[in-house]
Parts: C-alpha cells; structure tokens; sequence
C-alpha cells in the first residue's frame, strides 16, 4: 500500500471533530443539545461548550481540539454578527479550512448572507439526519480538496 493510499484509509477512519458553540448571550440550548446527541450518535466527536461563549473562546477552542468543524446555535437573531466574528476569527488563527455550520432561528433573509460567508444553515426545525449528511458531505469535500 502506497502512503498516499495509507494516509486516505486512515483518514477515513477518524470520527469527524465538531465543536457545537453557543456564543453570547442566548441561553436556550435545548436544540444544540440534540444535535449533539444526533451527531455523537452517527459516530462523530463532539465538544459541546455550552452556553454564552466569546468569540475568542470558541475559536481557541476550535484550535486546542483540532476540530474539523465549527457549529454555532444561536436563536436570539443575532446570528448574522456572530457567525460573521467567528469566520473572521477563525480566518486570522489560521483555521480558515474548517466546516461552518449555523443552527437556529433564521430567517430566510439572512441564509445567503450566512452561506456567503461558508455556513451550512440550519433553520429550527431541520431533519437531524439532513444535518449529519450535510456535515458529512462537507468534511468529506473539505478533506478530498486537501489532498
């Protein structure tokens, strides 16, 4: 087996790293709870931080872990600014090639905005099972453009 080869098998069999982040204020985390427990389930590391995380707190985070993705819920509207520091954030540590994903109350106005920036958008109320393909399908995208 050549390295290449080798490295793309043991890829494959890592569980993808997500960390699920509540930032400010926002204190209802029911949702994000279940999505943890939904990707956990499908066979994924998850680091939930709980509730009323700062941005850079996420990002160092993100960073100690080595995450492959970063899930932000966020239902007090505030989506927008958030996911906007945590991109920019992210960007200036250096983990520019992470997945990024948004959970929570969205409005329809705000989805190409957040998918502007490289958000995977999941309104309240989304399949969890849509949720883990299309963090699947993304990681697995993501690792295939590195190699």
């Amino acid at each position: 087996m050549d390295s290449a080869h080798a490295y793309d098998s043991a890829m494959d069999s890592l569980p993808i790293r997500v960390l699920i982040a509540k930032p400010g204020l926002d204190g209802h985390d029911r949702g994000a709870k279940v999505v943890v427990k939904a990707l956990r389930d499908a066979g994924m590391e998850v680091i939930y931080t709980g509730r009323h995380q700062k941005i850079a707190s996420i990002v160092g985070i993100a960073t100690d872990e080595d995450v492959d993705v970063v899930g932000l819920s966020v239902l007090s509207g505030a989506h927008e600014e958030y996911c906007r520091r945590v991109h920019e954030a992210l960007a200036e540590a250096g983990l520019d090639d992470v997945v990024l994903v948004v959970g929570g109350t969205i409005s329809e106005a705000s989805r190409p905005v957040l998918e502007e920036l490289g958000y995977l958008v999941y309104p309240t109320g989304a399949a969890l099972a849509h949720i883990v393909a299309g963090i699947e399908e993304a990681v697995a995208t993501r690792t295939a453009n590195r190699i």
